[in-house]
């Protein structure tokens, strides 16, 4: 853990929540109202097929086509599995995309997908992420299992975040896998991971990043920079690298789609 400043999460605990914190056993209280729909652990479990795998996918972003590509693999290696898509949708860092856009970005793929992926299964939970790291990754396995997951993907870099100051990164790369894999048995969840996907073109679409490299393909990139310019900027966004459908939204939104 860290209690450095230059954290984002950090700063916003000390600098912007309130004073106080309520803890342990609550009684007497309402579920809390959120702007989108969301479901108890118990409604989620009671949707998903019985005795079948549940591999869950955690994001806090649009589903670009680089992610989609990789909750496909997903759904392949594990066998005859149902794929959780439960993206956080509480605030988080600044330059992200706000939780109602995002809602709704995840609402039309839904729509857009589920004749061809009908083992996709969506929910939204009402998290706002900490960027904590490794401890985060444990606590969102935990947080799925209870969700009725019984695998957990966890990407590259996952909950990461770098100094406010200084641009260095507070954890390493791989730290959440390796602590995942490790308290794995422990949480009884199995941890599946992937490399990034990247295109390499219209023929063979997207493959892992290391298959690139071996096999010398051409990776066509777009960065996240340019991808926010282009939409600033109406300009074309090319669809290998994100939906249409997700694009319009996220248009429409304009500047009020990105967090503050």
């Amino acid at each position: 853990g860290t209690s450095s400043l230059e954290h984002p999460t950090v700063h916003s605990l000390i600098a912007e929540q309130g004073a106080f914190y309520v803890g342990g056993k609550l009684h007497g209280l309402k579920s809390p109202a959120f702007r989108y729909p969301t479901q108890t652990p118990a409604e989620v479990r009671a949707q998903l097929p019985e005795g079948k795998e549940v591999v869950a996918f955690q994001n806090r972003n649009p589903i670009h086509r680089a992610h989609f590509e990789l909750l496909k693999c997903a759904q392949r290696d594990v066998a005859d599995s149902v794929l959780l898509v439960h993206p956080t949708c509480g605030p988080t860092q600044p330059g992200d995309i706000d939780g109602l856009v995002r809602i709704a970005t995840y609402e039309a793929l839904r729509e857009e997908t589920e004749k061809e992926f009908p083992m996709f299964r969506w929910a939204y939970l009402p998290y706002s992420m900490k960027m904590a790291g490794p401890r985060e990754a444990i606590q969102h396995m935990i947080i799925r299992k209870n969700y009725g997951a019984t695998h957990f993907i966890i990407g590259r870099d996952m909950a990461g975040t770098k100094s406010t100051i200084t641009g260095d990164d507070f954890y390493g790369a791989y730290d959440a896998q390796e602590t995942g894999k490790k308290f794995a048995g422990e949480l009884g969840m199995k941890v599946t991971h992937y490399e990034n996907m990247v295109y390499v073109g219209p023929e063979e679409g997207y493959v892992e990043e290391s298959v690139a490299k071996q096999q010398g393909k051409k990776v066509v990139k777009l960065s996240g920079t340019e991808f926010r310019r282009r939409l600033r900027a109406e300009e074309d966004i090319p669809e290998w690298f994100a939906f249409k459908s997700v694009v319009e939204i996220l248009r429409k939104a304009g500047d009020k789609a990105f967090c503050a």
